[in-house]
């Protein structure tokens, strides 16, 4: 670095070293908000003069008069990836060493430069669920009594013998519950009253281990394949299936908030092609999603480039009330902040709010950042973040040097002097302000308080066809369908809960929302409540420490026999991969017309995400999943209107069952202890034993089958030679699509189930595969044949030549109606190109490389939009790409655009950020249009073809 003047010893005694970054910025320094601080310690370390230059490291100790004005680069100490994203990432480094030996380089060098870690987390399908309650595990690993009698929560004192290793202090009996924290009695009858201590492993429940085996199965090749990365790449760690969701694993056992490499302490920091790493900024580490190619990128070396940030500072206030969970908390913030306006901005914690906040609920509000747009939202280290980090198994040591580096260069956040940095803008919420709420019924942002949730449902009925609105005739509001089902009849109606389900995304990290579920879901058990079979439940958490604590706890076999059974841990509900719903249901809702309804803890519903037949999907804390499950539909007055009745027909009400914040408290921290994380760490070191005898290639090229439908060389690098060729124009190119605003990426990318009538399922079929065994775009995201077949398949595509939602087109040269890959396969056999026209925020939604692969590999030379989501403008540039931005003022209706014209466009020599490129069209209009790269990076890139081709260039 050519700051190494910098590097200070920790303490006299100390051989750890760092860099004093306070003393380069003095004053300036001294107001830089905290995340900032974190920018300028890794220019500062990676200063070599090229591709980090002390002009950057300047630009961003003076941020305050830089921002918004100043690219800067940024080298993260480390990347994660989880499979779906880390697949394509994985195949086009093993398709890069085919393309450098080609041009006669070396192979091998090949490989992450950067840190890795790759969690195959998103592979598992729910093929299992709902076990019979008395096959499922209790907390003491005995059996359910046949009778399935269940007992209060705290057994009466009796003496029993320790179930440990190691004797106790004698027999644990209720007493010890003060002396030893986190000390349980069972709430079976006849089973041992357990000390943490001496916890043994909860057993595997058998949903988990049946959705394991087809796991496996399925995924066979794809798994070889990670097996053989982890084995022929440096920097490349593979957490198998079985583990845990990628952030979660990330916040629990792969963060290290203060990083150590030869006795040199650093800021942790992260970046991976997920958009729920932001989760890490909860716990002081900076991180954030910047997608599969970016990823690429800072595997090879590279910084991620970013525009120096606006940083709103976020004063919290006050406190939230004893009836308010985290998630209404994340929810309410995420409201006001939408409405402020963060995209593309930092947002930083501040205030007497934060410090009532537990890490868990910090890294909530942290994880669901992209659903109001900032880049991140960070929340500094302070004590809470020491307290946890103590309570999770970090050494005391550690705990000593990581605090006296984090004062010493300014990192730590302290109460009683908080010297508050200067931030762009400062807004303030207060905590008493915010209500228990859920969103829906078709996007995150339409957040509706529980208490008005009878008359929203109904208005959104009444609406007109939108994102509020079902627009269902008055005369048809109150109609009823009979349902049999398994031998009893039951009604459904508009409004009825036919999926419920505790997912792994976003909520289940904080142990309080998944304890108060539990609580409720005992209470509700013992005062004779019980969910309808016909309504799809599941839960699959983020983590076997969910599992554990669930367990340790008492309340697991509560939610069990709700339904709530454990039916493996990855993504699975939310990516469309849940258990198809009964015939009987299907039938009756379109018997009748109904909108029925799902209630998941997720964080995005977008409509049709979940099945085709569920037109409402809210998201929800967890415990009011159980409750909107119990109750059976979401037209319901809590406040005013019971969920049930008891055995002796008392009406029994949501506040009768609802755990109190005390009660919650009281067991998270009897129960979220030291042990559990230490058997997180196992499971993730040990792997399990398919994984441990899966058989992998070791040749350092990968050896591909050309008969593999789930493994394919892609062909990115076809055409790639030595030096790159100039900018060719794009002339009389057809529009293969004409869009309108807020087209997300799930509209574009691949994602969830193949549908039979598709063109991957065309291609797949052709291949000699059954139905049964397409599997998901997900799983397929390694064969671009797939993913390109895949991408505009969603059903919900509108497309203004198709005036309705279809994956559907015009090949105008024939006049034919054909599916979107079809009609871009025959433009490409007549050699035509092909651009797309669109309206605001074109790619918004979850970061996906394939949102940009997939139209690239479609022959999209071309987007033609109003604005655009920055994450997917960079996969676009990234790609090959050209970004074109309307004029303020202008789009295509403006300009009397039918999207049924040819256009053409030439570009100059000297093409420039923010270049006004000229459009002509074969109706004669002429307009111009902003190339919108941002830097001059991003216009190299895009000279040479996109990153891929570019590193490929750079290694041969």
């Amino acid at each position: 670095s050519a700051f190494e003047h910098l590097i200070e010893t920790l303490g006299d005694s100390s051989q750890k070293k760092f860099f004093n970054v306070p003393r380069l910025g003095g004053a300036k320094y001294d107001v830089l908000p905290y995340s900032i601080r974190v920018l300028l310690e890794a220019a500062v370390r990676n200063c070599d003069g090229f591709l980090m230059k002390k002009e950057d490291v300047m630009n961003i100790l003076d941020w305050k008069t830089k921002q918004s004005n100043v690219e800067v680069p940024f080298f993260p100490a480390r990347v994660l990836l989880q499979d779906f994203t880390g697949i394509p990432a994985m195949v086009d480094f093993a398709a890069m060493r085919e393309a450098v030996k080609a041009l006669g380089g070396d192979p091998k060098k090949v490989h992450p430069a950067c840190p890795t870690d790759l969690t195959v987390d998103h592979s598992l399908q729910i093929d299992f669920s709902k076990c019979a309650i008395q096959n499922a595990p209790n907390p003491g690993g005995g059996e359910l009594q046949k009778a399935g009698k269940l007992s209060p929560l705290r057994a009466q004192p009796k003496k029993l013998p320790c179930r440990g290793q190691t004797a106790c202090r004698g027999p644990c009996d209720s007493a010890d519950l003060g002396r030893h924290p986190g000390a349980f009695a069972s709430q079976i009858e006849n089973t041992p009253i357990l000390c943490p201590f001496h916890l043994q492993p909860v057993p595997e429940p058998e949903t988990v281990l049946k959705n394991q085996e087809v796991e496996f199965g399925r995924n066979r090749e794809r798994l070889q394949f990670f097996k053989w990365s982890s084995r022929v790449f440096k920097n490349v760690a593979v957490i198998p299936p079985g583990t845990g969701m990628a952030h979660q694993v990330n916040l629990e056992y792969l963060s290290r908030v203060v990083s150590e490499e030869e006795n040199l302490l650093f800021p942790d920091s992260v970046v991976g092609t997920d958009s729920h790493i932001t989760m890490v900024n909860g716990l002081g580490i900076l991180g954030w999603g910047v997608g599969g190619i970016e990823t690429e990128a800072v595997m090879l070396g590279l910084p991620v480039s970013l525009t120096l940030p606006e940083v709103v500072g976020c004063e919290l206030m006050g406190s939230s009330n004893p009836f308010v969970t985290s998630i209404d908390v994340v929810l309410g913030i995420t409201k006001h902040l939408r409405q402020v306006g963060v995209a593309g901005k930092f947002v930083e914690f501040f205030g007497s709010g934060v410090s009532q906040l537990s890490i868990v609920d910090r890294t909530t509000i942290a994880n669901m950042c992209p659903e109001y747009g900032a880049v991140l939202s960070f929340f500094p280290v302070d004590n809470v973040t020491l307290k946890h980090l103590e309570h999770t198994g970090f050494d005391k040591a550690r705990l000593k040097s990581m605090e006296t580096y984090l004062k010493a260069v300014k990192l730590f956040r302290n109460d009683q002097n908080p010297g508050e940095p200067e931030y762009s803008q400062v807004i303030q919420i207060n905590l008493n302000s915010i209500v228990a709420s859920v969103s829906g019924p078709k996007r995150p942002q339409d957040r509706v308080a529980v208490t008005d949730m009878k008359s929203d449902f109904q208005a959104c009925l009444n609406e007109k066809v939108g994102f509020k609105g079902f627009q269902v005739a008055a005369e048809k509001q109150k109609d009823v369908v009979s349902l049999h089902y398994e031998g009893s009849e039951y009604k459904l109606s508009h409004g009825s809960v036919v999926i419920a389900a505790v997912i792994s995304c976003t909520n289940n990290c904080n142990p309080s929302v998944m304890l108060a579920a539990g609580l409720l879901a005992k209470k509700a058990v013992e005062a004779g409540l019980r969910v309808k079979p016909y309504i799809r439940t599941s839960l699959s958490p983020g983590s076997g420490m969910v599992t554990h604590y669930l367990s340790s706890s008492g309340v697991l076999p509560y939610l069990s026999k709700l339904g709530f059974e454990i039916v493996g841990y990855g993504c699975s509900t939310c990516v469309g991969n849940t258990a198809p719903l009964s015939e009987a249901v299907l039938n009756a809702v379109k018997q009748g017309d109904l909108v029925t309804c799902g209630v998941f803890s997720g964080n995005k519903n977008f409509e049709g995400r979940l099945c085709d037949c569920v037109r409402a999907n809210y998201l929800a804390s967890p415990p009011l999943v159980v409750a909107y499950a119990i109750a059976g539909t979401v037209d319901i007055d809590f406040l005013t209107e019971p969920l049930g009745t008891d055995s002796t027909g008392k009406n029994i009400y949501l506040h009768d069952i609802w755990p109190d914040r005390e009660e919650v408290h009281r067991i998270e921290e009897e129960h979220v202890i030291f042990s559990m994380f230490k058997s997180l760490k196992e499971k993730v070191e040990t792997g399990n034993k398919r994984w441990s005898s899966l058989e992998a290639p070791d040749s350092a090229l990968f050896p591909w089958d050309v008969k593999s439908t789930y493994i394919r060389c892609p062909s990115f690098f076809d055409k790639l030679t030595k030096e790159p060729v100039a900018l060719q124009a794009i002339e009389n190119a057809h529009v293969l699509l004409h869009l309108g605003d807020s087209v997300t990426t799930d509209h574009i990318s691949p994602a969830g189930s193949i549908a039979r009538s598709s063109a991957a399922a065309k291609y797949l079929t052709n291949r000699g595969l059954t139905p049964r065994e397409f599997n998901s775009y997900g799983a397929r995201r390694g064969n671009d044949a797939v993913m390109t077949r895949g991408t505009f398949a969603n059903i919900k595509l509108f497309n203004k030549f198709i005036g309705k939602p279809a994956p559907k087109t015009i090949h105008f040269p024939s006049g034919q109606t054909l599916d979107v890959f079809e009609a871009a396969e025959l433009y490409q056999k007549e050699g035509i190109p092909l651009i797309i026209l669109a309206g605001k925020k074109y790619g918004s939604g979850n970061s996906r490389d394939w949102a940009a692969k997939g139209p690239y590999l479609l022959g999209v030379k071309a987007v033609l939009a109003e604005s655009y989501e920055k994450i997917h403008k960079d996969h676009l540039i990234g790609i090959g790409i050209v970004p074109l931005q309307f004029l303020p003022g202008e789009n295509a209706e403006s300009l009397g655009l039918s999207g049924r014209e040819t256009f053409s466009l030439t570009f100059p020599e000297e093409l420039c950020p923010g270049t006004a490129l000229t459009v002509k069209t074969s109706s004669g209009k002429v307009f111009n249009m902003i190339a919108a790269f941002e830097n001059d990076v991003e216009v190299t890139l895009y000279k040479h073809g996109g990153l891929l081709n570019f590193v490929a260039r750079k290694f041969s």
